[in-house]
């Protein structure tokens, strides 16, 4: 019994001493922050959302731009599509799918904490004309699932800023 016990603890007790930890919340050098995006931007949007849910002040009225500690500057936020393949006959058979986002953070009197950085997700897909609806679905679901990456990609850039 004893033996059982200790073998079903060795695993765990393995991962303590190398240490691993659960994923936490990201904490951050700051409390407020303005993001400036486009209102019809669904990254900008999403990206807003987590702030948000991680605890920060996010300010979207540029009059009180003063009152937050940083500003996230979106410069670009593009979706792309592109043939990656034909057939014989000039049909598609693959797409390839791209978003591609450029930010900065700099404070509100201009101190450049993150200089511009692009960030590109990409993604390859099979197309077939038979299969159209569902394949539309399909790419939305892809482009759902970058603009998710990019954002939990932006999110880890905010926390590595320890000074403003």
């Amino acid at each position: 019994m004893r033996r059982r016990n200790l073998l079903l603890a060795a695993p765990a007790l393995g991962l303590t001493a190398c240490g691993f930890a659960l994923r936490q919340a990201p904490t951050f050098a700051f409390s407020t922050i303005f993001v400036r995006v486009a209102e019809a931007s669904s990254l900008g949007n999403e990206l807003k959302r987590n702030l948000t849910g991680s605890g920060l002040v996010v300010i979207s009225d540029a009059k009180l731009l003063d009152t937050a500690q940083v500003v996230l500057d979106v410069v670009s936020d593009q979706r792309e599509k592109s043939a990656a393949s034909l057939t014989s006959a000039g049909q598609v058979r693959e797409f390839q799918l791209r978003v591609r986002m450029k930010f900065r953070l700099r404070t509100p009197q201009g101190k450049e904490l993150i200089p511009d950085v692009e960030l590109l997700q990409q993604r390859d897909i099979s197309y077939s004309e038979t299969q159209a609806l569902g394949k539309e679905a399909e790419v939305e679901l892809l482009y759902r699932s970058m603009q998710t990456d990019i954002v939990q990609q932006i999110m880890r850039r905010l926390a590595a800023v320890k000074e403003i």
